[in-house]
């Protein structure tokens, strides 16, 4: 089911977020913090808020060379989110995160520049530090879904792959 509140906005994550119920209860998923790398729109932003506690969103809100949407949306994101008190907007570079912050959270979510390097380092820490880590186009971007299956062999977690919608991989 659709969950409320949800921001008017294109969105290659549309489809996902009838799923993500039923993928949190699954996979036993706690639902207080919930931390998310790449939130461009705010969509998955959204859905997250949706479900958790609390949802910290980490972009640099200019867009990227696989979106081909360039020019600053932190103002717009922003505002979209506003209805969601849960939600925490960061702007800044997913390296410059993870080298402060020792957190762990229930879920994290990968939806960043899609190369393999940003995706596995990212990915790697994300998976040391939740519970479930989620990779969102591993369809669409055989780079994140290799970064994906060789995070999961570092890591021993378990890897589960939702192919619609571009592909969400599950890592637990």
């Amino acid at each position: 089911s659709l969950p409320p509140r949800m921001p008017e906005v294109n969105s290659a994550w549309k489809g996902i977020e009838s799923v993500l119920g039923d993928l949190l209860t699954r996979f036993e998923v706690p639902r207080h913090d919930c931390l998310e790398f790449g939130v461009e729109h705010g969509y998955s932003t959204a859905a997250f808020a949706s479900f958790f506690e609390n949802v910290t969103g980490v972009d640099t809100f200019t867009g990227d060379i696989h979106t081909n949407v360039f020019g600053d949306f932190y103002a717009a994101t922003t505002q979209r989110l506003s209805v969601f008190p849960n939600v925490k907007l960061i702007r800044g570079d997913y390296r410059d995160w993870i080298a402060s912050d020792s957190k762990r959270y229930d879920l994290i979510h990968v939806d960043i520049v899609h190369t393999y390097v940003d995706t596995y380092a990212c990915g790697l820490w994300a998976a040391m530090h939740s519970r479930c880590t989620l990779f969102h186009d591993t369809e669409s971007f055989p780079a994140v879904k290799q970064a994906l299956i060789d995070i999961s062999r570092n890591t021993g977690k378990r890897v589960y792959n939702y192919r619609e919608h571009y592909g969400l991989g599950i890592l637990v």
